[in-house]
């Protein structure tokens, strides 16, 4: 299949894909993911390694399209659940504890 990623057209297979992710060690993922094999790939490592391009030349989003058109499994962003912020009383309290039943 055609994609074309850093405005460079690749013809990529799901086998390409796979044999030229083999052996290679997945790097710590803080962002999207794609799945391949049974490991979990950051998208930028992925389009590096299939485009042999600098990863500052193309965005997730390309290799994102491209691996999903191929039938990749992709993962989106891990949700941060929202902090919440504690007023000077409230926070206070808090380092106060809870009064001891009576």
């Amino acid at each position: 299949m055609r994609c074309v990623i850093a405005r460079f057209p690749f013809e990529l297979t799901k086998a390409s894909v796979l044999e030229s992710m083999k052996g290679i060690k997945p790097e710590p993922n803080t962002g999207e993911s794609v799945v391949i094999g049974r490991r979990h790939y950051p998208l930028k490592q992925v389009g590096q390694v299939l485009t042999r391009q600098d990863r500052r030349d193309f965005s997730a989003g390309e290799v994102l399209r491209a691996m999903t058109q191929l039938g990749f499994t992709c993962r989106p962003l891990p949700k941060l659940e929202p902090t919440r912020i504690l007023s000077s009383l409230q926070y206070a309290s808090a380092m106060l504890g809870t009064p001891a039943p009576v």
